[in-house]
């Protein structure tokens, strides 16, 4: 009687004891997600899937890139405003040295050879505010470009004097902005311009010209091939509008780092998904 006693306690004891132990381990379950993720046999990606990792693995290197780049064009334009904004010099006696001088401005004196004048355009109206009356029509026009015969020297070079509207294209539209005599003028230095893609050519017997193509444009006037853009500073009441320099770069490269990252997360997640990560 004793041991049969025994015996039904031990038996209950341990029922208990498991009975705990089945009821924590099923709360347990029921308390994690139905839907996990567990890792898969890379071995199991095969030679497609790592080839398609190529797509993530390239966009992001495409997104470092455009890093570098958007350093690289903010550095060149703040030297471009850098040398905008520097003390004119004086016209080296050396032409070489131009070719690491673009944008900087340079001091000259001399004459305007006005019978000699070319045109490069259409272009539109840069904004100053030493506009004339040249400006009243709002329509593109053209760049009046005019041989200086130097002072201090044998030599002629070309000077960008400034926007006119087509109207005022011809120079006895506007008689009083063909100054005489010796002036003083400061522009800045600009260097040879390869023809645009889609522009048209340029047309040598109309003197006009749609791009800054120093080699045609002193084989016509005799020039050297030195080009100035004169500064606002310098305008000539009834003459072209000078300041005409764009010295702006476009820099949208912050725009492509957000695209390639952003495919390269895009991408990377759904390779993971598709070969890395499974549902279970």
């Amino acid at each position: 009687m004793h041991t049969t006693y025994r015996i039904l306690i031990l038996n209950r004891r341990f029922l208990m004891k498991n009975y705990v132990f089945v009821n924590m381990a099923f709360n347990s379950q029921l308390s994690r997600p139905q839907l996990k993720y567990t890792p898969s046999k890379l071995q199991e990606v095969g030679s497609y899937g790592w080839f398609m990792l190529i797509i993530p693995i390239s966009t992001f290197g495409l997104g470092i890139w455009q890093i570098q780049r958007k350093f690289w064009k903010e550095n060149l334009i703040l030297q471009m405003k850098e040398r905008t904004e520097s003390s004119p010099i004086e016209l080296p006696q050396n032409i070489k040295e131009i070719k690491e001088l673009e944008f900087r401005p340079v001091s000259v004196r001399g004459t305007f050879l006005h019978d000699k004048e070319i045109y490069m355009g259409p272009r539109g109206l840069i904004k100053t505010n030493e506009e004339s009356k040249l400006t009243d029509n709002p329509s593109p026009g053209y760049l009046v470009i005019t041989p200086f015969k130097l002072a201090d020297r044998d030599e002629t070079i070309l000077i960008n004097r400034g926007w006119v509207s087509s109207g005022h294209r011809k120079p006895s539209s506007r008689p009083q902005g063909q100054v005489e005599g010796v002036v003083n003028v400061i522009g800045l230095l600009r260097l040879n311009e390869h023809r645009p893609n889609f522009s048209m050519k340029n047309r040598e017997n109309s003197n006009l010209y749609f791009y800054r193509d120093l080699e045609a444009m002193c084989a016509s006037t005799g020039a050297s091939p030195i080009f100035l853009d004169q500064t606002k500073d310098f305008n000539i009441p009834g003459g072209p509008v000078g300041g005409q320099t764009n010295v702006t770069l476009r820099n949208e490269h912050l725009s492509y780092i957000i695209t390639w990252f952003s495919l390269s997360a895009a991408t990377t997640y759904m390779w993971l998904k598709k070969y890395v990560l499974k549902r279970v």
